[in-house]
C-alpha cells in the first residue's frame, strides 16, 4: 500500500521538487499539495500519513503543531532549529506516541556523509572552521547543515579530550572571524549562482584537509527526502538528522 504523502511549501524551490519526486516513487503518492494561502485543514481531509515541509523558519513550528496533532508525521527541510523548539516538539509527539518526526539539516546523502566524516576526522586535527555558501535568498545564516556540522564536531572533540584550537586574534571586524557553533567558527556566503555548498577545513602542523560537498541541483536532495518519507512512518518520536537512517557503523 502506498504511503500518502502532503507537500508543505509545494509550490517553492524545494517543495516542487518534492512533488516531482513523490509522484514518480512507486511506492508513495501525493493527496495533496499546500502553499501559503491554502488550507491547511487538507492535511486531514486527505488522509495524509506524512507532510513534507519546506516552508520557512517563521511557519513551521505552527505547521508541525498542526500535523502531529492530527496523527500526521513530519518531514522537514525547513531550519532555524535549537533546543527550545525541539523540546516544545518532544513534547507534542509524547502525547502522540505513534506520530514520528524527522527533522533533517540536510537531505543531501553525500551532505550527511560529509557532515560524518568531518567529525571523525575532527579528532586527528588541531583545527577546523566551517565556510557554508548559498544562493541570496536564503533566509538564515548560518545553514542548518553548517550548525549541524559543527555540533557534531565538537561532540567528536570532546569524545576524546581534543584542546582548545589555537587562535592569536586580540582585534577584529565584528563577524571576521565567523560566527562559533560550539567550538567552531563558521562563515556564511551569500552569492547569486550558488544552490548550496559547504566546506570544512581541517589543519595540524604541516597538513590540512578539505572536506567539500556541493549540491548542484536541488534534484540531489530528493533521496534522501524519499528515504526520511520511507522511514518516519515506522519511526515514531522525534529523529534529529538523516543519518539515523542510513547505515554507517
Amino acid at each position: 500500500m502506498s504511503i500518502k504523502v502532503a507537500v508543505l511549501g509545494a509550490q517553492g524551490r524545494m517543495g516542487s521538487e518534492v512533488v516531482k519526486a513523490v509522484t514518480a516513487a512507486g511506492d508513495m503518492e501525493i493527496v495533496c499539495a499546500i502553499d501559503v494561502n491554502d488550507d491547511i485543514n487538507q492535511l486531514v481531509t486527505s488522509g495524509a500519513q506524512v507532510v513534507v515541509d519546506f516552508t520557512h523558519p517563521d511557519s513551521v513550528m505552527k505547521n508541525l503543531d498542526f500535523a502531529i496533532n492530527h496523527d500526521v508525521s513530519v518531514v522537514v527541510g525547513t531550519t532555524g532549529f535549537d533546543e527550545k523548539k525541539l523540546a516544545q516538539i518532544k513534547g507534542w509527539l509524547s502525547v502522540h506516541p505513534k506520530v514520528g518526526a524527522l527533522i533533517a539539516p540536510n537531505f543531501g546523502l553525500g551532505a550527511v556523509l560529509m557532515m560524518q566524516f568531518a567529525a571523525q576526522a575532527s579528532k586527528y586535527f588541531e583545527s577546523v572552521e566551517i565556510v557554508e555558501l548559498h544562493h541570496p535568498n536564503k533566509a538564515d545564516a548560518p545553514s542548518g547543515t553548517a550548525a549541524r556540522t559543527a555540533e557534531l564536531i565538537t561532540e567528536a572533540r570532546k569524545s576524546v579530550n581534543k584542546a582548545a584550537m589555537p587562535d592569536a586574534t586580540t582585534t577584529a571586524l565584528d563577524g571576521a572571524r565567523g560566527a562559533k557553533v560550539g567550538d567552531v567558527p563558521v562563515h556564511s556566503v551569500r552569492l547569486r549562482g550558488l544552490v548550496a555548498h559547504q566546506e570544512v577545513i581541517l589543519g595540524d602542523l604541516g597538513e590540512t584537509l578539505t572536506i567539500r560537498h556541493d549540491s548542484i541541483d536541488r534534484t540531489g536532495f530528493m533521496p534522501g527526502v524519499l528515504l526520511g518519507i520511507r522511514n518516519v512512518v515506522k519511526t515514531p518520536g522525534l529523529t534529529f538528522g538523516l543519518e539515523h537512517f542510513l547505515d554507517l557503523k
